[in-house]
Parts: C-alpha cells; structure tokens; sequence
C-alpha cells in the first residue's frame, strides 16, 4: 500500500485503528496463502465441494443457482417511536452482502432493479468482495457499475470479507463510508443520525461508543453493522433502529426458511428479518449476493425498502 494511502487512512481513521485492521488483514493474507481462505475454520458442511456434491445429489444445483439471481423487493414499514416528523414516510433501501465479483447473476438482476425503485437514501452492510482475503479490484468495479444506478447518497460499512484498503475507492465513487463514525441526516429543519460500524464478527474492529459520542443524547439515531450480533451493545447504547446483514438468513435453508447455520452468535429470530430488542427494533437483510457458491435454497436473495413511520 502507497504511503499517500496509508497517510489518507491514518489522518481518517487514526494510527491504532489502521495500524489493528491492517495488522489483522495482512496475518489473514499469509494464513490464506498457506492454503487457508478462512477468517474463521468453517465447519465441514460448508466446504464448496460438499455443498455443490449435496446439491447435485438430490438433484437441486441448478435450481439453487436460478434462486441466487430471484432478487426480490422487500418493502418493509417500521413504526418507530420519537421519530422526527420531517422523516415520517422516509425510505432507506437496504442492500447487503453483495459479494460482486463471485454473484455476477445477481448483480445483473440488481443493475435491473436498482433504477425502477423510489427511496430517499441507499445503505450498504457489507461484504462486497467474494473472498475473505486477495484481491479486491473486481470487487471495486463491480460496485462501481452499481453505484452509477443508485440515484440517492449512499452510506456504507464495512463487512468480514472487505479490507480497509477498499475505503478511498468506494469513497471516490461516492459512497461515504462510515466506520465508527456518526453522521446527521437533514430534513425540513429536523436531524436524524446515521451511525457505523467496523466489523464486528471477524475482526472485532466495531466501537459503538466511539459512534455514539458523536450524537447528541436523546437524539433519533440508526446504526448500520455488518453483523446483527452486536445487538445488545446497540440497543444499551441507546440506538432506535439497527440494520445489518451478514447471516445470508442462512443462504441454504431447510423448507419453512429454517437455516442451516447462520454463522453467528445470536437468537435465530435474529437471523434475518425484522426484529426487537428492548425498544430499539432490528432488521437483518439475507443479502443480495452469496457466499462460497452462488446458490440459494428456501432463502431467496433480497433488497428492502425501509418506510419510516411515526409511532
């Protein structure tokens, strides 16, 4: 990395930030290029050959790979109480765990969808690179192409799969990242404000303290988070609304949309769909894009229109 680069980070994000994140990233890439290509050792059943050989075995391969590009539009009402009048009617599209470069179906249906759709704001949850490690430059073009067939700002975090050294190419394309930052959204004289997050699954880089300082108290404020698991830190933090991706709800699901596994801590309940906790409700997108292997079972792929309503 370019030491204008590390110096444009380091003047962001600060030294021990950076310092933590790369630190992390760089012992991942010697651990992949050992032969891992795991930030954490997946169980057996989520090896790419079993899941295609499973797949195909029962005859659900290519049906699995035709759901991976059904995007589906979910339009998503959330009463939310001390919301400020000027937001009533307000509508946030969410769209989460993109994977680009290894979902090239889904993202031509996305390009489809993307220009027929009304919101306000665009927010993004993570996880735009396929892998967890490598490189990130098909990833990085991939969301460009979106991004000229967003027509709202766009705010982002961070995910598990994406590096820090992604942030000045997703900025320059206009998508403000937030990473442990807080920002105040305007409306007719009114505030709302939108915070994120660092990862807070693999690299355990999320400070919802360091976010939440930068709103005042008592003020409406929502939190983006790659993962849902961090819950109760949100809601103890006085935050209204959570949105965050991550799970995939699962991606391969058994009839019922049960998951197989979820790949983290937390509630099932909590897995994808909308939720509550305490007072601060929740919302877990199951992803646009897939991991390991482009299919979906009893999961399809989504995006969702947040309506804003005064409770």
């Amino acid at each position: 990395m370019s030491p204008d680069l590390v110096q444009q980070l380091e003047q962001r994000f600060g030294q021990l930030h950076l310092r933590q994140r790369l630190g992390i990233e760089d012992d991942h890439e010697r651990h992949a290029g050992r032969g891992g290509g795991s930030l954490r050792p997946r169980r057996w059943y989520l090896s790419p050959s079993i899941i295609s050989g499973s797949l195909k075995l029962t005859g659900l391969y290519w049906r699995a790979r035709k759901n991976a590009e059904r995007i589906e539009i979910r339009r998503h009402p959330i009463a939310l109480p001390g919301l400020p009048s000027a937001f009533a009617g307000f509508t946030i599209l969410q769209i989460s765990d993109l994977h680009v470069d290894i979902s090239p179906a889904a993202m031509r249906r996305l390009a489809e969808l993307l220009p027929q759709l009304n919101y306000d704001l665009c927010v993004l949850t993570g996880d735009y690179r396929g892998k967890t490690y490598g490189p990130y430059e098909a990833a990085i073009a991939g969301m460009a192409r979106l991004r000229d067939r967003i027509a709202a700002p766009v705010y982002a975090v961070l995910g598990n799969h994406d590096s820090i050294r992604m942030v000045p190419a997703l900025e320059a394309m206009g998508i403000r990242m937030l990473v442990n930052e807080a920002e105040p959204l305007l409306r007719d004289g009114q505030v709302l404000y939108l915070a994120g997050i660092d990862d807070a699954h693999y690299y355990r880089m999320d400070n919802i303290e360091k976010a939440a300082s930068q709103i005042p108290y008592g003020e409406f404020s929502i939190l983006l988070s790659h993962t849902p698991e961090i819950y109760r830190q949100a809601a103890h933090a006085d935050f209204d609304l959570l949105l965050s991706g991550h799970t995939h709800g699962g991606q391969i699901c058994l009839p019922g949309a049960i998951p197989v596994t979820l790949d983290s801590v937390l509630p099932r309940r909590m897995g994808s769909g909308s939720w509550r906790y305490g007072r601060m409700i929740g919302y877990t997108s199951v992803g646009v894009g897939s991991c390991i292997l482009p299919v979906r079972i009893n999961c399809p792929p989504e995006i969702t229109l947040h309506e804003l309503r005064a409770a």
